[in-house]
This record gives C-alpha cells, sequence and structure tokens, in this order.
C-alpha cells in the first residue's frame, strides 16, 4: 500500500520561480535544524538519519521496484547513490566546524567548477577568477579565524558534488529522475549509516530526535525534489541555475536566524563574489545557450 495515494491530488502548480525560492529556502532551514543534532547524534549521526529516512520516502512517493533494475542500472545508481551519500555526509562534517552560510559557499564551487573547466573564452576566466577572489576572501589565512578542516571538507563535498552531477546526467538517461533518486538514496544509505552507527551517536535516539530526522529528511530531500521537479517543467536549465546560484545566500541568511552565525563583511563580499561568478557563468554559457534555444 502506498500512503501518498490517501492524500488527494490537486490541479494547483506552484510557479517555476516561487518553487525553487521554497526549495532553497527548505534545504537550508534543514541544514539548520541538522546542525541541533549534531552535539547530540554527531555529524555521521544526523547525515544517517536524514539520508535514511529520503530513502525510505523517496522508494515509497515513487513506488520504485527495486527487483525491476537490471546490472547497468544498479551499477550506475551505486556510483551515483556512493557520490551522494559521501557528498552529505562530509558536508555535515564541514558545517559542524564552520558557519552554514561559508561551508555551502565553498561546496558550490564544485559545481561551478564543472561549468566552466574546460573553456577556453575569456570571459569564462573571468568567472572562475571571480569565484576564486570568493574563495580567497573566506580562506583561513588566519587559522584561529576559520577551521582549516571543515574548509577542506566543504571544498571535497563540493568535488563530491560535481561528481554526484556528471553521474546523474549519465543515470537520467536510462532511468526516469524519481526512480534514479530513490535507488542512489538506497546506496548513500548503505554508505552512510555505518559511520553513524560505529560513532555512537545514534545510540543517543530518542522519540523527539527521530522526529527531528524526519523533518530534516522531508526539508533537504523530500520536499526540495518534489518542488524542483515541478519548477524543471516551466523553467529553462539556465534559469534554473541562475535561481540555484541563491542557495550560499540563502544558507547564510539561513545560519543567521536559526544558528545565530554571524558573518563580517569580507565574508558577505566572498558569498556576493561566488554568487556573480554563477550566475555570470550560467548567462552566458555558449553551451547552456544552445541547449535551450
Amino acid at each position: 500500500m502506498n500512503l501518498f495515494k490517501a492524500f488527494p491530488k490537486s490541479n494547483y502548480v506552484l510557479p517555476a520561480v516561487p518553487a525553487v525560492l521554497l526549495s532553497i529556502v527548505s534545504v537550508q532551514t534543514g541544514a539548520s535544524v541538522a546542525k541541533y543534532l549534531f552535539p547530540v547524534l554527531g555529524a555521521s549521526g544526523t547525515a544517517s538519519l536524514r539520508i535514511g529516512f529520503s530513502a525510505i520516502i523517496l522508494l515509497a512517493f515513487f513506488r520504485t521496484n527495486l527487483l525491476q533494475l537490471n546490472r547497468r542500472q544498479l551499477l550506475y545508481c551505486a556510483g551515483y547513490g556512493t557520490c551522494l551519500g559521501a557528498m552529505n555526509l562530509v558536508f555535515y562534517f564541514a558545517i559542524k566546524r564552520i558557519p552554514l552560510g561559508l561551508g555551502v559557499t565553498i561546496e558550490f564551487m564544485g559545481p561551478l567548477a564543472l561549468a566552466i573547466i574546460g573553456s577556453r573564452k575569456l570571459l569564462d576566466l573571468m568567472w572562475a577568477a571571480l569565484a576564486g577572489l570568493g574563495i580567497a576572501l573566506i580562506a583561513p589565512w588566519n587559522t584561529n579565524s576559520i577551521d582549516l578542516v571543515g574548509v577542506l571538507c566543504a571544498a571535497l563535498a563540493g568535488s563530491l558534488w560535481a561528481g554526484y552531477i556528471l553521474l546523474g546526467g549519465k543515470v537520467s538517461k536510462f532511468m526516469k529522475g524519481g526512480d534514479a533518486v530513490a535507488v542512489g538514496m538506497v546506496f548513500a544509505t548503505l554508505l552512510v549509516v555505518p559511520f553513524g552507527v560505529f560513532s555512537g551517536g545514534l545510540s543517543a535516539l530518542n522519540g523527539p530526535l527521530l522526529l527531528l530526522g524526519i523533518a530534516v529528511a522531508l526539508l533537504t530531500s523530500a520536499i526540495p525534489f518534489t518542488l524542483d521537479m515541478n519548477a524543471l517543467r516551466q523553467l529553462s536549465s539556465k534559469n534554473y541555475s541562475i535561481l540555484m546560484s541563491l542557495h550560499p545566500a540563502v544558507a547564510a541568511l539561513s545560519g543567521l536566524l536559526f544558528l545565530q552565525e554571524h558573518l563580517s563583511l569580507t565574508q558577505w563580499l566572498s558569498i556576493a563574489c561566488v554568487i556573480a561568478a554563477s550566475v555570470g557563468a550560467t548567462v552566458f554559457s555558449k553551451k547552456q545557450s544552445e541547449e535551450n534555444s
């Protein structure tokens, strides 16, 4: 029995831009809630709850039949899910040590580098330089101000995010997007949960923490993924990417509102540089313009 059948369907479709904005707010609010769990469950325990419950929710929502998958689909989903799980686990280790806004800004360099790399256009090199300036502004030149391990973890998460995008593009060619994400989340669970178990964080789990874990899974996976699916039916990939560039700024605001993580003027300038580089690289991308023409 599919629990989602119990809810009546509505013909109302949320406009694309509000849908993406709500998705971004949902993801970053979920990340803020996750940080509340770190002192009790640890980063790996919190990641285990998020990934595990996300897998259950997505499998139920898309009604994915794991037994119908062929060997090729399973292999690609395994790689895709491994990147997804490792990305989330490492990112949680990062934001345990550094403010959420800075963690997302550094992590965002992964997909931004993927968009720019290989280009020989002078304009794209300018966007890369602008992004580099943004990272230089928050680099831990003085290790007393920013945790170096946290910065390195965020950078690693960004690299895994780029891998996740590349593998996701390959998987989407021979699987439905919803099924690919649901199965990938299963493999991510298999990777992440052992870290949560062996760290001892899950031993402190109780009813209220379990509910918070479900909330994190809904806010960071189920709700935003559904909103993004709705938006992508209405938006070009270029406009969608521009809106996604707001993630670092929303993360910084979420950290300020929910976690009282205050950033310096230099750190806000860094976030602005990364967002401007992302928007510029997207708007002037010849490849994306050709795809949407």
